[in-house]
């Protein structure tokens, strides 16, 4: 799985969910946006439900709740890490972060543009305060019974619907 580095300074729910489909984050940006989520939509930090519909649009299975972070050995394969979390203007807000177990190792696709590197490692310097546990592997369209995910070289328009 490659990051996508996020184009809009709130845009990182949009390049959390375009790593996990492979896609880019013009073209999930274009999809969420057609759902009604946008960057500028403060839901994306400060809620889940947001993501939660891009997540369930794009067919990639969530946890139904967000469960805490405790270790990084206990994470799934695959989750949605919320890190950066404190209180803004009386709301909590975070920073959607992927966290996931390959080959050579766990990592952290972190979509913030002025990165040094988007792939992290640097595990004791995140604070994760939760995480949505999720599984792209099962993504298939019902309709054409096309994988989706990880990989996918299709357009957005082969997942909307």
């Amino acid at each position: 799985m490659n990051p996508v580095v996020q184009l809009d300074r709130t845009g990182c729910a949009i390049a959390s969910v375009a790593a996990m489909m492979g896609m880019s984050y013009p073209d999930m940006k274009s999809l969420a946006r057609s759902l009604g989520v946008t960057p500028e939509d403060n839901a994306l930090w400060t809620s889940t439900s947001s993501i939660r519909t891009l997540l369930a649009h794009v067919g990639v299975k969530a946890g139904p709740e967000e469960l805490p972070f405790t270790t990084w050995e206990r994470l799934p394969d695959l989750a949605l890490l919320a890190i950066k979390w404190k209180i803004q203007d009386g709301n909590p807000s975070w920073h959607w972060v992927v966290f996931v177990r390959e080959d050579r190792g766990p990592v952290v696709l972190d979509s913030k543009k002025g990165l040094r590197t988007n792939v992290r490692r640097d595990f004791g310097r995140m604070r994760p305060k939760w995480y949505i546990p999720v599984d792209v592997e099962r993504v298939f369209r019902e309709d054409t019974g096309k994988r989706t995910g990880p990989g996918f070289s299709g357009t957005p328009d082969d997942i909307r619907a």
